[in-house]
């Protein structure tokens, strides 16, 4: 029994499999989400088009993505949060994807926003979510200044030389 990618901790079969293969559709953003996740850790690439919004699709690269999901190696999805409209015609999904690419390990950090079209979820956009630039809370000790821990040595001869 083969575990699914999209990190459910479920049978392939039972979760992101039907969906790709069409024998069932998605019921929420989330679920499409994971399947899409999936269909890229299995390069199901006419899922990932099927699941782009009609309006979005004109400059989809089919091998260009074949190419990134077959040299890409999958680890894992993580959900962050989701969110569905009140009128259940949209919705957004906050997810890191793992991967590694090129033998160096990456994260995609993402908020993807749905739209309901006629019944069925379709991803329409994304937006990457940059990280939060770090801010010391106090000035940086020059290597040259009086160490801060009172010993009147240079930062560089103190505590800066463990």
């Amino acid at each position: 029994m083969e575990t699914c990618p999209c990190g459910s901790a479920q049978p392939y079969s039972r979760c992101c499999e039907p969906l790709i293969l069409g024998a069932k559709s998605a019921p929420t953003p989330e679920a499409l989400m994971r399947a899409r996740y999936s269909a890229y850790a299995k390069t199901e690439v006419d899922f990932i088009i099927a699941t782009t919004h009609p309006d979005k699709r004109e400059g989809l690269l089919t091998e260009g993505i074949r190419r990134w999901s077959e040299r890409s190696t999958w680890h894992g999805l993580e959900m962050i949060a989701t969110d569905v409209g009140a009128d259940d015609l949209t919705g957004s999904v906050e997810f890191i994807a793992h991967y590694t690419e090129k033998n160096t390990k990456k994260k995609h950090h993402e908020l993807a926003q749905f739209a309901r079209v006629d019944g069925t979820w379709y991803f329409s956009d994304g937006t990457p979510i940059v990280p939060a630039q770090f801010v010391r809370p106090q000035p940086k000790v020059g290597r040259n200044e009086p160490c801060p821990c009172g010993s009147g040595k240079k930062h560089k001869k103190c505590c800066a030389a463990g």
